[in-house]
């Protein structure tokens, strides 16, 4: 059995009842990185040996009860591992080695992953691109001509090639769902707060960053379920605390109420997306599905997003250099007033008072409230990732400098931030799930959103529509 595209479940099983040996699994994992890894540059920081040596010792161990026992698996390169460097990018941080690893490293270990590498990223993980200094650029799978998303694009395209078994990414404006879609693959946004990520002190932030959270990405819905199990909890530096999380309301498809937001008049989204979305919303009413495609939490969509874009430029705010904010002070003058780019909604962010921003977050929990009355009577939102399918290589300049053609219309570059921040900036759960092709041959993914701690029930029906529509397909040529 050739073990390539099998699930991290699968492949946990095969080494679990001796089927293949957990060192024979890495090294064919190893082998086709090696082989193929340099068409798309997704797997950029090797570790090849030290894993090499986990999995040999792994192979002579009685209990291999485990549930990700043996399973070669990658992550972010922002996590840090000990022994490695976390750069986010940049240069100068490429000889700085990470004394500890994250919380979620040392929790994937302990369930029996094999970690060999870290995937890329873009320079300070913002952009849906993943190119840096460092590292160089990484291509999709599906086509090297175009991104595989970002700020979790290595990790999609390892995912989608066939070069590892798992990977974990963070999310703070759609860095795993993003390249979840652009890729094929499956991606979990946790709610905020429910996974720590915390790692070396030197080369990470104790405190965190407002909406950014970590989540599995993997090539099926039952993978996801088994790593949220495994890395869903408190800190346990600072808690004794446990965590259960509420199991969904439906055993079946028949059991579900969906909402479907397919399109927002004041915002672009591709017609070959939308039209996937409703297509797939026709079929689950043919199977008993109750959907509606009007049903809306009771806030204005345009100022939800507005609020999301200030709090995400809040949030961005603690990473960035004194030059930097130098450059957006003169990029807020530099706007017009009447401007509602999000941008300019960002930029003009730059000098915000700690009591305007305690206001803004009042709004937000007011507004996460109107959500949770939303999933009161909806088990699931399922509305588009983002406005189109997998986007050409861009390097030109800054994010805020690009511009892009969307069905003929062209919009500035972060103006597609609406889908992944409308339910991303009020902390809730959302889930990635394959939904379709293009006509170009690249994937189309649907982002499926529940209420905050609602994470078993958006991957659960990301394990519906697995069975019920479509799954994970390998690209041509993998």
């Amino acid at each position: 059995m050739d073990p390539t595209f099998l699930s991290a479940t699968q492949l946990a099983e095969l080494v679990r009842t001796g089927k293949v040996g957990a060192l024979e699994l890495l090294d064919h994992y190893i082998a086709r990185t090696e082989q193929l890894d340099p068409r798309i540059n997704a797997v950029v920081v090797r570790d090849f040996e030290r894993a090499r040596g986990r999995a040999r010792a792994m192979d002579s161990q009685t209990d291999k009860s485990a549930p990700l026992f043996g399973v070669p698996t990658t992550t972010k390169e922002s996590f840090d591992i000990a022994g490695l460097p976390s750069t986010r990018g940049h240069e100068a941080a490429r000889e700085t080695l990470a004394r500890t690893s994250s919380i979620i490293i040392r929790r994937l270990e302990a369930a029996g992953a094999v970690i060999f590498g870290k995937t890329n990223v873009p320079v300070d993980l913002a952009d849906w691109q993943s190119y840096n200094p460092v590292y160089g650029t990484t291509s999709n799978p599906w086509n090297i001509d175009h991104t595989p998303g970002g700020s979790s694009g290595g990790s999609a395209a390892a995912l989608a090639a066939g070069l590892t078994g798992l990977e974990i990414g963070t999310d703070i404006g759609g860095s795993i769902r993003v390249p979840a879609h652009y890729c094929g693959v499956y991606g979990h946004k946790p709610s905020f707060g429910l996974i720590p990520n915390y790692g070396d002190p030197a080369t990470s932030s104790a405190a965190g960053t407002d909406i950014a959270v970590a989540g599995p990405m993997a090539r099926s819905a039952l993978d996801l379920a088994t790593a949220l199990n495994i890395v869903g909890a408190p800190d346990p530096d600072e808690t004794g605390m446990t965590m259960t999380l509420p199991p969904p309301r439906f055993s079946s498809l028949k059991d579900l109420r969906v909402a479907v937001w397919a399109e927002q008049h004041d915002q672009i989204t591709d017609q070959e997306t939308t039209a996937a979305l409703l297509e797939l919303a026709d079929a689950l009413e043919r199977q008993g599905v109750t959907v509606s495609r009007t049903a809306r939490p009771a806030f204005d969509p345009t100022e939800a997003y507005h609020l999301f874009l200030k709090l995400l430029d809040s949030a961005w705010s603690g990473r960035i250099s004194d030059e930097m904010v130098a450059r957006k002070r003169e990029g807020a003058a530099a706007r017009a007033p009447d401007d509602s780019s999000a941008d300019a909604i960002m930029v003009r962010m730059v000098d915000v008072t700690h009591r305007t921003w305690l206001g803004l977050n009042e709004k937000r929990f007011q507004w996460r409230r109107a959500w949770s009355a939303f999933f009161r009577e909806w088990d699931v939102l399922l509305c588009p990732v983002i406005a189109t399918a997998a986007l050409p290589h861009r390097q030109d300049g800054a994010t805020w400098e690009r511009r892009i053609s969307v069905d003929g219309q062209e919009i500035a570059y972060n103006d597609m931030l609406f889908w992944p921040g409308l339910t991303g900036g009020y902390h809730l759960p959302a889930t990635v799930a394959p939904m379709g092709m293009t006509k170009a041959g690249l994937p189309i993914g649907v982002q499926i959103a529940g209420p905050i701690y609602g994470d078993r029930t958006t991957i659960a029906v990301a394990a519906l529509l697995e069975q019920a529509w479509t799954g994970f397909t390998p690209p041509p040529g993998w």
